[in-house]
């Protein structure tokens, strides 16, 4: 939807704020809750059911009985992904009023929102294509013999999305994970719960049988942590902060889960002189400021080419000048709020931290208005590699600029980092593009373009940046078993 046509949305109704377990709405057993914001006042919008160690416990053992002894246990491949095309066809036919919670719970603008409704969609679609096409493989082993392989599901799976993108990330998750036969125990991010609670909704409105997908709310350390080390989870799929990551794979440790973890980023974004100056400046303006750069493939770390580098951070400054902050349910508007307080004063703390180390501030670095959690589009100018701004992941509107001169030297610079999440290279010369793209260390490289991602190809990091890949065929993987079967003939 084009953001010309788009309306400012209703106010959206907040159905659901319970616990989603066995296809049943329940109160957490310790009538815990928490609140949950509205970012762009402040506001609390709901109380929300936080779930403990009981609640995640009775959510696992939903979870198994629907993978080992329910109707989900023995249904055709083909009708799981029957289940899941209705499913998006739901997504889609509600797809205004969860773009407008979506808004509401994350700040994310209107038309953003409605953009990821769409990318919800294609995601569900796509893996509910394939679940009629995992397949296993004949062996022509010696002797006589006959060996085949099966791929069956990992079986019961942990799944703990951000609060960036809260919808996308579910289908993420879910899509692999459902067309492959398992079973989900999800934690949405403690700051976005309402539409994953919608879409469980829908899911049991689709026809999905009880425990095939289950929703627990609450903290990390709390709802997040009973569900690593539960006994009963054999698969962790995370995405959110490489320290969390940390935390855990140790506790998977204990039981040996499989883990997955998609993770942040410091990405490099390379303009050469011979760019396309135009596409280039609102290309490197979108790679940082999409979605207040609350993005993990964000291109926080802007080499310039030294020849045009004065021209091209005027040019990126005044742009970043004329953006237009406000509410994110109004569709002229272009940044909403960042997610939380907590954020925004990470992001304002790491502006002073930048002109402290002795970098240029040329734009922004300031909070905006009085109400809410929003912060200024900004930029840094003559930052040096070792600066905390050009370092670590801030995840908010800041762009610290590092002009170069060579292809060897940006290459070196680009990797000299713990991340390895996306890059980008902007230039005419093809034999340049693919030079850099094959000796940076990311798992995508963006060439004359930025931020275009597609449910068909991997998506991951190298290094820091996490471990798998989700998307794509590749995804799959990591959500079957291979067993092989042999069998004596004659």
């Amino acid at each position: 939807m084009a953001q010309a046509t788009l309306k400012r949305p209703a106010p959206p109704a907040v159905k659901e704020t319970r616990l989603f377990i066995n296809n049943q709405w329940v109160e957490p057993a310790a009538g815990k809750t928490f609140d949950t914001y509205n970012p762009a006042t402040g506001e609390v919008i709901a109380k929300v059911a936080a779930a403990g160690a009981s609640d995640v416990d009775k959510a696992v053992k939903a979870a198994r009985h629907a993978l080992e002894s329910g109707p989900w246990s023995k249904m055709d491949a083909a009708d799981r992904g029957k289940l899941m095309f209705k499913l998006a066809d739901l997504i889609e036919k509600n797809a205004k009023d969860l773009a407008a919670l979506e808004s509401l719970n994350s700040g994310k603008t209107i038309t953003d929102s409605v953009g990821d409704m769409e990318g919800v969609c294609n995601t569900i679609r796509y893996y509910a294509g394939w679940a009629d096409k995992i397949e296993g493989k004949t062996v022509p082993v010696r002797g006589s013999f006959l060996s085949y392989t099966l791929r069956q599901p990992v079986g019961v799976v942990g799944q703990i999305i951000p609060w960036n993108f809260p919808l996308l990330m579910l289908a993420w998750k879910w899509g692999p994970a459902l067309a492959c036969g398992n079973t989900i125990v999800m934690k949405p991010a403690e700051q976005t719960p309402l539409t994953a609670l919608r879409v469980a909704e829908l899911a049991m409105e689709a026809g999905f049988p009880a425990g095939v997908v289950n929703i627990v709310n609450g903290m990390g350390e709390t709802t997040g942590a009973a569900l690593v080390t539960h006994p009963g989870v054999d698969k962790i799929a995370f995405t959110g902060h490489v320290d969390t990551a940390k935390i855990i794979q140790k506790a998977a440790a204990d039981t040996l889960k499989r883990t997955t973890f998609e993770l942040g980023g410091k990405s490099p974004n390379v303009v050469f002189a011979d760019a396309n100056l135009d596409d280039a400046v609102a290309g490197s303006f979108h790679a940082i400021y999409f979605h207040g750069g609350q993005c993990c493939t964000a291109g926080s770390r802007l080499f310039v080419e030294k020849k045009i580098h004065q021209e091209f951070v005027e040019r990126l400054a005044e742009k970043s000048k004329e953006r237009k902050i406000g509410d994110p349910m109004d569709p002229k508007t272009e940044q909403g709020p960042q997610v939380s307080q907590e954020q925004m004063d990470k992001i304002l703390g790491y502006v002073e931290l930048g002109q402290k180390e002795g970098a240029t501030l040329l734009s922004g670095g300031h909070r905006h208005g009085k109400k809410g959690f929003f912060v200024e589009p900004t930029v840094f100018d003559n930052v040096k590699d070792d600066m905390a701004i050009a370092k670590d992941e801030i995840f908010g509107p800041v762009v610290s600029v590092l002009p170069f001169t060579s292809v060897d030297e940006v290459v070196e610079r680009a990797n000299n980092t713990s991340y390895g999440l996306a890059a980008a290279v902007w230039t005419k010369n093809i034999d340049k593009a693919h030079q850099f793209a094959k000796q940076v260390k990311a798992g995508t490289v963006w060439v004359n373009c930025y931020h275009v991602v597609d449910t068909t190809t991997p998506f991951g990091g190298f290094k820091m940046s996490g471990q798998g890949r989700e998307n794509g065929e590749a995804a799959l993987e990591h959500y079957t078993e291979t067993k092989t079967v042999t069998v004596k003939l004659g």
